[in-house]
C-alpha cells in the first residue's frame, strides 16, 4: 500500500515540532496511527480526513511538506484518490515542490492509471516543480516501466495457432476460436490492470439485468459497490446493451454501462492497450474505460459517457432536411478519422467496425480560433470525434508479424473489398469503414464500389455514385483511389498521412474555408445538443 511505503520511506517520516503548532496534535495522532498497525487502522482515514477539512485553508500550510505528507497518506487510504489529487491541485497544496508530483504519480501508477500517472509528470515538469531534476528523473523511470510493459505485452503470442498458417493463409480474428486463445494468452496480463473485477458467480444484484431491456429508466443495479441510476439505453446490438447512469445517483457523474451476454473481457483489454500506447494528447479520441465486473454469466464495461450524439446522428440531421452534409464540413471529419486511423495502426491495433454510429462527437470546451486549425493546438485538440465500441478491435502484438486476416465483418456497407472476393486483409477493413463515413457524410446514403477497366487493361475501384461538380472533385478522386486500391499490407502511415496532408493544405490555402468550418460546428453544436 502507497501508506505504508510512504511513511517508511526516507525523509517522508512525520516530523512533529513546536507545541505551539495547531497541526501537532494531528502529527501525533497520525504518527502513532500508522505506527500501531499501518493502513488497517480504521481511525487513520477520520484522522488524516479532519486534519485536512481543519487546514486545508489556512495559508501557514499551504506549502508545508508535513501538510503535503498527511494529503499523500490520505489519498493512498481514499477510494477516490484521482478526487483528492484534484483537491489538492484546487487548494494549490505544495503546488511548486516535485514531491506532489512523484509521489502522486507513483500511486496512480499502482493503481494501474497509466495515462493519469504520465500527466501529472509533465503538470509538475511544466510548473518546474523543485528539484525540478528529481522530478525529470521519476519521469523518465516511469517511461522506461511503461516501455518495459509494452515489451512484455508485444511478447504475447497466440500459443496454439500455427505461425505458418496464420501468415500464409491467414485467420479468422473474430472466430470464437482465434477469440478463446487470445483470451487465454492475455489473462495473466489482464488480471494487474486497474479497474479489473473478476467472480466465478452470476451477477446477483437485487434488480435482475434482464428487467432493464423492458423499462430501465430509473431503477438502480449495484456493482461491485457502487450504485448506478439507470437513465435510460443508450444502444444495443446482438450481443450486448448500453445503458447511460448516474454513480451513486450523482447527476453530474455520468457513465456508460455496456452489459455483454456471455463475459466479454476483451474490449476492456484493448481499451487497456490503448492507455499504454496512445498516452499523448491523440488519447481522448478513442474512449476510456474505467474498468469491467466478470461475472459467469455476463460482464459489466464501465466507460465515459459522451452526450453529443454520433457522426451518424449529424449525418441524419441533413438526411432528414433533403440535404447532404456542407464539404467543408465532410473534409474536417475526414482529416480527424485519417489522424485516428493513422495513430492507431501506428501502434499496432485496428478497429475492426470503423462506421459512424461508433464515433461519438466531441465538442471543445472554449470558441474555436482560426489560428489554431492545421496543427490542431488549442480547443481545436479538443474538437472531433472520438471511436468507441473496440469488441472487434485486434491487437496485432498477439500475432506474428506479417500475419494477415480474413474473416467477414458481416456489418452491411462496411464489408471491405477484401471481405467480399474472399481475399486476406489487414488495416483494408478500416481503411474501407472510413471511405464508408466520408461517402455518408458526402452523399448521405452508404458507399457501393464499383469496379472499372482501365485503358491499360487494369482496373480500378470506385464509389458508384459520382462527385458533385462544385466539390473538389480532385481531391476526393484521389482519397477514394489511394483508399480502395491496392492498400498496403504492412504499413500503411505515409499513405494516410499523405492523404490527411492534401486536405488540410487545401483547408489552409483559404481561410474563409476556416472560418466557415467554425460557424457549422458552432450551429451543429446548437441544433443537436438542443434536439
Amino acid at each position: 500500500m502507497i501508506t505504508t511505503a510512504l511513511s517508511h520511506s526516507p525523509g517522508f517520516t512525520i516530523a512533529v515540532n513546536s507545541p505551539e503548532d495547531p497541526l501537532v496534535p494531528f502529527l501525533w495522532s497520525i504518527k502513532k496511527a500508522l505506527e500501531a498497525s499501518g493502513d488497517s487502522t480504521p481511525n487513520l482515514s477520520n484522522l488524516l480526513g479532519d486534519c485536512i477539512r481543519n487546514f486545508k485553508n489556512n495559508d501557514r500550510y499551504r506549502n508545508d511538506v508535513r501538510f503535503l505528507k498527511i494529503w499523500l497518506i490520505y489519498m493512498g487510504v481514499s477510494d477516490d484518490f484521482a478526487g483528492v489529487f484534484k483537491e489538492m491541485l484546487d487548494s494549490n497544496i505544495c503546488a511548486n515542490n516535485s514531491s506532489l508530483y512523484v509521489w502522486s504519480a507513483s500511486l496512480f501508477e499502482l493503481k494501474g492509471r497509466l495515462r493519469d500517472a504520465l500527466s501529472i509528470y509533465q503538470l509538475g515538469i511544466g510548473r518546474n516543480a523543485k528539484p525540478v531534476e528529481w522530478l525529470r528523473k521519476a519521469h523518465s523511470l516511469f517511461l522506461n516501466r511503461m516501455s518495459e510493459i509494452q515489451n512484455a505485452a508485444s511478447n504475447l503470442k497466440v500459443d496454439d495457432i500455427e505461425s505458418t498458417k496464420l501468415e500464409n493463409c491467414g485467420i479468422n480474428p473474430w472466430d470464437t476460436s482465434t477469440m478463446d486463445s487470445l483470451l487465454k494468452t492475455i489473462h495473466p496480463l489482464l488480471m494487474k490492470f486497474d479497474g479489473y473485477r473478476s467472480s466465478a458467480k452470476p451477477y446477483s444484484g437485487k434488480v435482475a439485468l434482464s428487467a432493464l431491456k423492458n423499462s430501465s429508466r430509473n431503477k438502480v443495479i449495484e456493482i461491485g459497490g457502487m450504485k448506478y441510476l439507470i437513465k435510460g439505453c443508450a444502444g444495443q446490438g446482438g450481443f450486448a446493451q448500453v445503458y447511460k447512469a448516474n454513480v451513486n445517483s450523482d447527476p453530474d457523474n455520468v457513465v456508460a454501462l455496456k452489459i455483454q451476454k456471455p463475459a466479454f473481457p476483451w474490449e476492456f483489454y484493448i481499451y487497456r492497450q490503448l492507455d499504454l500506447r496512445i498516452l499523448d494528447r491523440e488519447r481522448s479520441s478513442y474512449g476510456f474505460a474505467h474498468g469491467i465486473h466478470l461475472y459467469s454469466d455476463c460482464s459489466i464495461l464501465i466507460c465515459d459517457y459522451l452526450a453529443n450524439g454520433t457522426l451518424q446522428d449529424v449525418v441524419n440531421s441533413y438526411v432528414v432536411l433533403g440535404k447532404s452534409m456542407e464539404e467543408v464540413l465532410c473534409i474536417y471529419y475526414t482529416i480527424e478519422m485519417l489522424q485516428m486511423v493513422e495513430t492507431l495502426h501506428g501502434v499496432g491495433l485496428i478497429h475492426g467496425d470503423f462506421k459512424p454510429d461508433n464515433l461519438l462527437i466531441r465538442y471543445a470546451r472554449s470558441d474555436l480560433t482560426e489560428d489554431g486549425f492545421l496543427n490542431r493546438s488549442g480547443p481545436w485538440c479538443d474538437e472531433g470525434v472520438c471511436l468507441v465500441d473496440w469488441g472487434r478491435g485486434i491487437d496485432l502484438q498477439l500475432f506474428p508479424d506479417h500475419t494477415v486476416f480474413k474473416g467477414d465483418c458481416r456489418t452491411s456497407g462496411f464489408r471491405c473489398i477484401e471481405m467480399l472476393e474472399n481475399k486476406p486483409w489487414k488495416f483494408q477493413v478500416d481503411a474501407y469503414g472510413l471511405c464508408g463515413i466520408v461517402h455518408v457524410m458526402l452523399h448521405g446514403s452508404y458507399m457501393e464500389v464499383v469496379k472499372k477497366e482501365k485503358s491499360d487493361g487494369g482496373y480500378v475501384y470506385l464509389p458508384r455514385l459520382p462527385f458533385k461538380r462544385y466539390w473538389n472533385i480532385e481531391l476526393w478522386k484521389n482519397f477514394f483511389t489511394k483508399m480502395l486500391n491496392q492498400y498496403p499490407h504492412d504499413d500503411d502511415s505515409s499513405l494516410l498521412h499523405d492523404l490527411k496532408k492534401s486536405f488540410q493544405d487545401y483547408m489552409g490555402s483559404n481561410p474563409q474555408l476556416i472560418r466557415k468550418l467554425k460557424g457549422l460546428l458552432s450551429r451543429q453544436r446548437a441544433s443537436m445538443c438542443s434536439a
